[in-house]
């Protein structure tokens, strides 16, 4: 099987930052409902910053045909695995790790290893389509990951919902700092919305 479509969906402000502003959170996801997503491919760092909210969250049942959450987590920080697989968000979870990633002894979660000392993205991508049926995968997650995913040239699709704010220096980007030239990025839709909200989305070449 092919490796599967990537899409990265991200709210920012005009500068370019994913940080120091409130996103319209609702709209957002109403749009992330676009792909139909097979998995949800996130960071460590943006799982991180959830836990504490993820501890107190309700748990229900996740609906039918909700995508699996699959977390890079090559140092094995992620601790809240029984809270993300079942908030209902997701219809299960799955560690994406290295060979040389430290156990996880009190955190009983399936596992995949893809790369030895960090995990190699290109390969677990093709391991999630091989192995789990993933045809489209939706990054939901910080610049770190979404600005590797670009470098290797593993980005197909960026969408982003651009906020008419500026969120000032200090913030996060959406690329991590990641770089590639105009060429790379085809507009293939542009859309005005409510509330002076504007949703890009760019072919990745």
């Amino acid at each position: 099987m092919a490796r599967p479509h990537v899409v990265a969906h991200v709210a920012i402000a005009l500068d370019g930052a994913t940080t120091g502003f409130a996103p319209a959170v609702g709209r957002f996801y109403e749009l992330a409902a676009t792909w139909a997503e097979d998995v949800t491919l996130a960071g460590a760092d943006t799982i991180l910053a959830q836990e504490p909210a993820l501890r107190a969250a309700p748990r229900r049942q996740a609906p039918v045909g909700a995508p699996l959450l699959a977390v890079v987590d090559s140092r094995a920080r992620v601790r809240e695995w029984e809270a993300l697989g079942s908030v209902g968000h997701w219809s299960g979870v799955l560690a994406l790790r290295a060979a040389a990633t430290p156990p996880r002894p009190h955190h009983a979660v399936p596992e995949l290893v893809a790369g030895a000392e960090c995990v190699d993205l290109a390969e677990a991508l093709t391991a999630l389509g091989e192995h789990h049926g993933a045809r489209v995968v939706r990054v939901d997650s910080g610049g770190g990951l979404i600005g590797a995913l670009v470098r290797r040239g593993l980005l197909d699709e960026l969408s982003l919902l651009v906020h008419p704010l500026l969120a000032g220096p200090g913030q996060q980007s959406w690329h991590g700092g990641a770089q590639a030239s105009a060429a790379a990025f085809e507009l293939i839709a542009a859309e005005a919305l409510e509330r002076d909200l504007v949703w890009l989305r760019y072919r990745v070449g």
